[in-house]
Parts: structure tokens; sequence; C-alpha cells
């Protein structure tokens, strides 16, 4: 029984991919249809319109899985190896910077809105 639920709320998933899609099909929105899908689905969620019990086992089912949706793009940067070969070793401390640069200001920005919510003694 916990397959159909898993296989209903992947379908609902899907759906919200699917209108997002279509919006931006209809539109001719500059935002890809499944950012669209995703933002209807949070929207939603917030709301309180759709309860997340009515998807939660299905997302967890997909965040199984979400390594292995970056294969192909790993198999794709495995492709172009003549592209890093030559100056390839900047690329190691390009990422670094820009890996501690982003922690950086995503620690920074969280703790400036904590502190904003924080109430006034």
């Amino acid at each position: 029984m916990k397959i159909i639920y898993i296989f209903l709320q992947l379908f609902a998933i899907t759906g919200f991919y699917l209108l997002g899609e279509t919006i931006q099909a209809l539109f001719n929105i500059p935002l890809p249809g499944s950012i669209i899908g995703f933002l209807l689905l949070f929207a939603v969620l917030m709301l309180k319109v759709f309860p997340l019990k009515w998807i939660d086992s299905g997302a967890h089912f997909l965040l199984a899985f979400l390594p292995l949706y970056f294969i192909p793009a790993t198999v794709g940067v495995v492709e172009y190896g003549e592209l890093f070969s030559g100056k390839g070793i900047l690329l190691i401390p390009i990422v670094m910077v820009s890996t501690f640069l982003t922690i950086a200001v995503s620690g920074w920005v969280s703790q400036y809105i904590a502190a904003r919510k924080e109430p006034s003694s």
C-alpha cells in the first residue's frame, strides 16, 4: 500500500512540474517550467492549500536517489578532458575560493535574517 502512496505522491509532484511547463509555454515566461512548477508547489504548501503529507513520502523517495541525478553532469565533464588539461589546475583555487565565499555569504545572510526575526527586548 505504501508503494501506491509513493506513486500517487510522485504523480502529484510531476503534475506541478507539468503545470509549470504548460504555464511557461503558454505565457512564454523566460524561466524554466520546472522552476515555475516548483514555485507553484512551494506557494500551495506555504498557503496550506496542499498539505505536506500529500507529497512527503514521494519527495523522500526522490531525495534518496538524488546522487544519481548528478551522474550525467559528471560524465559530461569527463568528455571535456582537453579543456581541463591545460589550465585545469586553476580550477582548484577557483572552486575553493567560490565555495568559501558562498559559505561566508550564506552564513552572513542567515545570521542577518535570524537577528531580524528575534523579538526586541
